[in-house]
């Protein structure tokens, strides 16, 4: 058996046992990939300072995010086709996050319904909204979701109109996905996630079928998701949202100061520094980058936690640092899934705690809530943004 140590090793994992096509749309971003690409680089760009004769007993991660307390500050970001990656992963995935005891995001373009999730999650889940142009839809899917019991809305702000992603377009990544020939080869030699597949009903996107005006199979949904995006998106119709939820409400795609201070006079719970895991503007500054410059510009109205790039502990505690309140991680758990199913989801959870674990205390660090930008030896010039 694989000794897994990293998320490296789950990748790996992952790629030999998960369709192209659904390997790919994880790791991969628009256009030239330079977002994509740099919002892993820009970490390895800071330093760690080390600090000895420190007593590190007695040490913890555990904290809250948007009130909630959490084993450490990592929440499961919301991953479409969740449910392609391994069969009935939205499941799985918040199984694992509930055990563990950090909150999975459920997507709007999830493969598993709300209510399949609700079913067999041991804890309730949050739920991230897509707005769509449809508001009858849009409704109905948050009365779902306070039905689900979830506790947050989740609302994205960066995917109006979506990014072109080469990859996905040369693949047949659509929703739902072609089945091509070589697609359809490509599948036929991954048995255990075949045998998987075949052996659950949840092939298509739960949320929408069956629930979505004139959708009731995979053309109609395909016609339907081509054209649902609300390109007209704007505070007016976030605050409908905001107050139809009556919940916590969490604003994430926010990557400019601006936008975040708007967001934190919104009344916003928590907004999450994001470029989409740079999968929508190619060309964006890496999420690392303008953290600190956000963080700065909301001071204590809001909580702002980071995305988009995370593959390990010490990304988490280089957040942490620059002061973000909490992460969200995309990539990485989704490898552990494509790998192993739920226990590979624990196993990123579980490698990710104790890299943030061994790295917090050889900063000289016990309590995460402690790391500040002392504990950090960052390139003169790394967070110039530019203007």
């Amino acid at each position: 058996m694989t000794v897994i140590t990293c998320i490296d090793d789950l990748k790996t994992l992952h790629r030999k046992r998960t369709p192209k096509m659904f390997y790919d749309y994880c790791e991969s971003g628009s256009y030239t990939e330079q977002t994509f690409r740099e919002n892993t680089t820009d970490f390895a760009q800071i330093r760690l300072r080390q600090k000895v004769a420190v007593d590190m007993s007695g040490r913890s991660v555990a904290t809250t995010m948007a009130g909630q307390k959490v084993a450490m500050p990592v929440a499961l970001a919301p991953v479409g086709l969740l449910g392609m990656q391994r069969a009935d992963g939205e499941i799985k995935a918040a199984r694992a996050a509930a055990k563990f005891g950090v909150p999975f995001t459920l997507s709007t373009m999830s493969i598993c319904s709300i209510e399949d999730v609700a079913a067999q999650s041991p804890d309730p889940f949050w739920f991230q909204l897509y707005v769509m142009r449809d508001e009858d839809f849009v409704d109905a899917i948050i009365e779902r979701a306070k039905k689900a019991r979830c506790s947050a809305l989740v609302l994205t702000l960066d995917l109006q109109i979506l990014g072109q992603r080469h990859k996905d377009l040369k693949n047949g990544l659509t929703a739902p996905p072609k089945l091509t020939p070589a697609n359809l080869l490509d599948m036929a030699t991954k048995l255990t996630w075949g045998r998987e597949m075949l052996a659950t009903p949840r092939r298509f996107f739960g949320n929408i079928v069956g629930h979505a005006k004139g959708v009731g199979d995979a053309a109609s949904l395909m016609s339907w998701t081509s054209e649902q995006f609300d390109p007209c998106l704007d505070w007016k119709k976030i605050a409908r949202i905001r107050d139809q939820w009556g919940g916590k409400f969490i604003l994430k795609g926010i990557l400019d100061a601006e936008d975040a201070r708007a967001a934190a006079d919104f009344g916003a719970d928590a907004i999450i520094v994001s470029n989409h895991g740079g999968r929508q503007l190619d060309g964006a500054l890496s999420s690392i980058r303008m953290l600190p410059e956000i963080v700065a510009a909301v001071g204590d109205k809001t909580e702002v936690w980071l995305d988009s790039g995370i593959r390990s502990g010490q990304d988490i505690l280089k957040a942490l640092a620059l002061g973000a309140k909490g992460t969200m991680i995309g990539r990485a758990y989704v490898h552990g899934l494509g790998a192993m199913g739920e226990a590979g989801v624990t196993r990123a959870l579980e490698v990710m705690r104790k890299e943030l674990d061994i790295s917090m205390a050889l900063c000289g660090e016990k309590r995460v809530q402690d790391l500040g930008r002392d504990n950090l030896l960052v390139p003169e010039g790394f967070f110039t943004t530019y203007r």
